[in-house]
């Protein structure tokens, strides 16, 4: 749900930036924007859809959300002139390590599933476990390879929508907001560009 927001104040500041400065706003040019579909939408089947997620084991779950973040750095790949894409990749790479050295899924330490999920007993949270249908596998900080990438940044008390990030999460949401606020505006119409 943060993305959608960076999505949307990353526009806002756009169209904002882009009525200062007096030019259209334009989004840039992505190149093989197929590939973000084919990597989210298994992740919707698994991660999202109450129907669907019981279909697949966590060794699947693991799998397709390793395939699938791979697929978005391929699509980060092929649109890497823009900066907010270098910033979003930086942030995907995190992401996969952490990830990758942890069995497939992101960690999450039971002490921040605690406070994410304070009506739960603790007595629930079970290390090793992947909780729900979520991303995340739940291990002891202290057994979690590179812990300090993992989902350990707890948004404050005031926020909408309650939830752990990890610093490779924020990386993205500033690449989404940066592509949409700063890189937007200030493209260039072609036609500016042609000599006459």
């Amino acid at each position: 749900m943060i993305l959608v927001l960076a999505i949307a104040a990353g526009w806002l500041s756009g169209l904002v930036r882009s009525w200062i400065v007096r030019k259209p706003y334009r989004v840039p040019e992505l190149s093989r924007t197929w590939l973000v579909l084919v990597a989210v939408a298994p992740q919707l089947l698994i991660f999202q859809i109450p129907y669907t997620a019981g279909w697949f084991s966590d060794t699947w779950a693991s799998a397709v959300l390793v395939i699938s973040q791979l697929l978005l750095l391929g699509f980060v790949w092929f649109n890497r002139d823009l900066v907010g894409f270098r910033i979003l990749g930086l942030g995907l790479i995190l992401n996969l390590l952490v990830i990758i050295l942890n069995g497939g899924l992101m960690p999450l330490a039971p002490e921040t599933a605690q406070a994410l999920y304070p009506e739960v007993s603790p007595s629930v949270w079970q290390i090793g476990s992947r909780p729900g249908m979520s991303k995340n596998i739940l291990l002891l900080y202290e057994d979690t390879h590179l812990a300090f990438l993992s989902d350990s940044i707890l948004l404050p008390a005031w926020f909408p929508w309650t939830r752990a990030l990890s610093p490779g999460d924020l990386l993205i949401v500033l690449g989404v907001f940066w592509l949409l606020a700063v890189e937007s505006p200030a493209k260039p119409n072609p036609q500016e560009l042609s000599p006459g």
